[in-house]
């Protein structure tokens, strides 16, 4: 990382952390060179960076200053504050209907799942892909059955290794994207009747697989600040044979929310105490805004209780469908199950990912995303104060690609959804987070998509639409 990158990236976590509030003028150029010994020039570059991400503000002749989305948050959302247990899950049909709407490429993509694929080093994939597509061993194809690849596993357990958790190649299970992974988990640990805890709101895809496979959710509530509420957490274990855990500990979708460390050892040691397995889904766990990445649960595991999943379809290649699954105690299981289901991934994209991710700069890729998502951040909260209702309450993430928005009560997101369609414009309203279909009053917005005037007129449309919903209900 450059000097300027460096001093940006220490100014950033001082207005993040609230240091510098919103208004505040930052310290002069002069003040910053003799503080950190460096050049005029590189302080300059990093007071740019900091505009460009939409942190600072120049005003002409007074210096720069600290931008509201830099400084104090919009209100936060509220949340649930109890467990809620749905004996039978009924999620799908609302999950598919509010799904479609996404899938025209002519919709502005608020309310997709993805990050915009213009994000995405495509080219350079397809480069490895051609060239090591012709040298596959024809052997490769039944060796790569699960677990999977080899040169990959050693690839993503070096990267483990960087962080500082260390997890052997030869126990990672190569899967078809996450989504595979994080059944196949559910699948090794928890049957028909079972009680699944799960977040409030929540990935939708929890509340599928649980409905699709006869198991009862148990609904944990998502505090916008901290994460899981570990004291609903405790209760609920008190309260009901808990099976499982499904739970997002870093920029949880959809709020964007992200517990701390000591948070997920205090989570990790409460369900090792009852020996309840925990499936983690940590598939933006590489698109952190901070100058490092925030370690997961599994880095906390002791007792091989933790099923870490993750997958390249968020930071790199969603087309690809890799994920992998590193499972602690569960790993025989899984590896069997994937056996009985999909028998493996697909071979060519597991060599053309392994390739890339010895030669293909990796790295340097994630270090641009993570600056574009967060100036993209910056231009969807800021285009929230302008157009939007005052009363909204809105998550500030420190990492991934999704806020979650709640209006007043007198706002039906289920009707916004449609109006937004209509309009053009795909919004995912709340009740698709919730198996008891809560969060009428919320959405949530994705803010992957490169900033352009289409998404800013698209911001002050729904505003509109918000309002005069608003209006109707009064």
């Amino acid at each position: 990382m450059k000097r300027y990158e460096q001093l940006a990236e220490l100014l950033a976590n001082d207005i993040r952390s609230g240091k510098f509030p919103a208004g505040t003028r930052l310290p002069s150029v002069r003040t910053i060179v003799r503080q950190h010994e460096v050049s005029p020039s590189t302080v300059f570059q990093a007071y740019y960076r900091l505009e460009n991400l939409g942190l600072v503000r120049a005003r002409e002749r007074s210096g720069y200053f600290v931008t509201s989305t830099g400084g104090a948050a919009l209100p936060e959302p509220e949340t649930a504050s109890a467990p809620r247990l749905s004996p039978a899950v009924d999620i799908n049909s609302l999950v598919f209907s509010v799904l479609e709407a996404t899938q025209d490429r002519d919709i502005l993509p608020l309310g997709s799942a993805f990050a915009s694929p213009k994000l995405f080093p495509l080219k350079r994939l397809a480069k490895s892909l051609a060239s090591t597509a012709r040298f596959i061993d024809p052997w490769e194809t039944v060796a790569s059955l699960a677990p999977g690849h080899w040169p990959l596993r050693q690839q993503i357990a070096l990267r483990y290794l960087a962080m500082g958790m260390p997890q052997p190649p030869e126990h990672i299970v190569i899967t078809n994207g996450a989504i595979e992974a994080l059944n196949l988990c559910l699948s090794a640990v928890a049957g028909p009747g079972d009680v699944v805890a799960i977040e409030s709101p929540g990935f939708y895809a929890a509340a599928q697989a649980l409905e699709r496979l006869k198991m009862k959710a148990l609904e944990i509530p998502i505090h916008p600040k901290r994460g899981i509420d570990l004291g609903a957490l405790a209760q609920a274990i008190e309260q009901h044979s808990v099976k499982a855990c499904w739970f997002m500990t870093n920029f949880q979708n959809p709020m964007g929310t992200t517990m701390s460390d000591a948070d997920k050892q205090a989570l990790v040691a409460l369900l090792e105490q009852h020996q309840i397995p925990l499936i983690e889904d940590d598939v933006y766990g590489e698109l952190y805004f901070g100058a490092r990445p925030p370690l997961p649960a599994k880095a906390y595991d002791r007792a091989g209780l933790v099923m870490h999943c993750s997958s390249f379809s968020k930071s790199l290649a969603p087309g690809y469908r890799i994920g992998w699954v590193a499972p602690g105690r569960f790993g025989k299981k899984i590896e069997q199950l994937k056996l009985m289901t999909t028998l493996s991934a697909s071979v060519p994209a597991q060599v053309a990912l392994a390739d890339y991710l010895q030669n293909g700069g990796y790295d340097k890729h994630l270090r641009k995303l993570r600056y574009t998502l967060e100036s993209q951040l910056s231009q969807m909260s800021e285009a929230i104060r302008r157009y939007f209702p005052e009363n909204v309450r809105v998550t500030k993430p420190s990492g991934g690609y999704f806020l979650w928005v709640e209006f007043s009560e007198n706002v039906d997101t289920l009707a916004l959804h449609q109006l937004a369609a209509q309009e053009g414009i795909s919004i995912t309203p709340g009740p698709i987070f919730s198996a008891s279909r809560q969060y009428r009053n919320s959405i949530r917005l994705n803010y992957g998509a490169p900033w352009n005037d289409d998404c800013e007129a698209g911001m002050r449309l729904l505003g509109q639409l918000i309002l005069s919903l608003e209006g109707k209900s009064r």
